[in-house]
């Protein structure tokens, strides 16, 4: 699946801010070997995390989706002293990876990883979270944000990845597949919740970013 022109794509990476090498080897490596590389957030949605996530210099960054990891090191490059950020996956045969690459970016005190389900774990983490970057099951995206919201500061934000799902959401909604149903449900509710302001920014697969109030 491509979102833009290869040509595109290059002059979008070319005027962006470069990856760190050892995101690079990460996304070479996701590419080469693990499955669905599609999964991957890539250079110029990592540069729009890191940069997010510096503007926000959290405290406490929650990444519901771990796949590889890209997604998670990129936020953590934004961290604010003694920062700390916690990435939720399902997929244990890829935790071995994602440690590996955690490690080589020096970040092994700063991310912790785990493996069970989300609903699960996001009860059990203390704090108030700064960043929430939601790439999981699409099915549970309104369950997330219903986990997460009240626990979010003022100013801070939910970023919720796939939400255009290759324009399968302009369907009919009797069209609608069930990771379908749960994007539009999520867009919905989102944009009808009060404590929160809205914008959906095309960027690959559609990122809805949710700031709050």
């Amino acid at each position: 699946m491509r979102f833009l022109s290869p040509e595109l794509d290059r002059y979008s990476e070319d005027n962006s801010a470069p990856e760190p090498d050892y995101l690079r080897e990460l996304a070479e490596e996701t590419r080469a070997n693990i499955e669905l590389p599609v999964m991957l957030s890539g250079h110029v949605q990592g540069r729009f995390l890191s940069m997010v996530s510096h503007l926000l210099a959290p405290k406490l960054i929650l990444d519901i989706g771990t796949y590889t990891g890209y997604s998670a090191l990129c936020m953590a490059e934004g961290l604010g002293p003694d920062g700390l950020l916690h990435t939720i996956d399902i997929n244990i045969k890829l935790a071995s990876m994602v440690d590996r690459y955690v490690r080589k970016a020096g970040l092994h005190d700063r991310i912790h990883q785990h493996l069970a389900l989300a609903t699960e774990v996001i009860p059990c983490i203390e704090g108030t979270f700064d960043l929430v970057f939601i790439d999981a099951d699409k099915q549970n995206y309104s369950n997330y944000f219903d986990l997460v919201i009240d626990r979010v500061r003022p100013g801070g934000m939910i970023i919720a990845d796939n939400v255009l799902w290759s324009g399968k959401v302009l369907a009919p909604e009797a069209e609608h597949d069930s990771e379908t149903r749960g994007l539009a449900a999520y867009a919905r509710k989102v944009k009808n919740d009060a404590r929160v302001e809205n914008v959906l920014l095309p960027v690959r697969d559609g990122l809805l970013v949710s700031r709050r109030k």
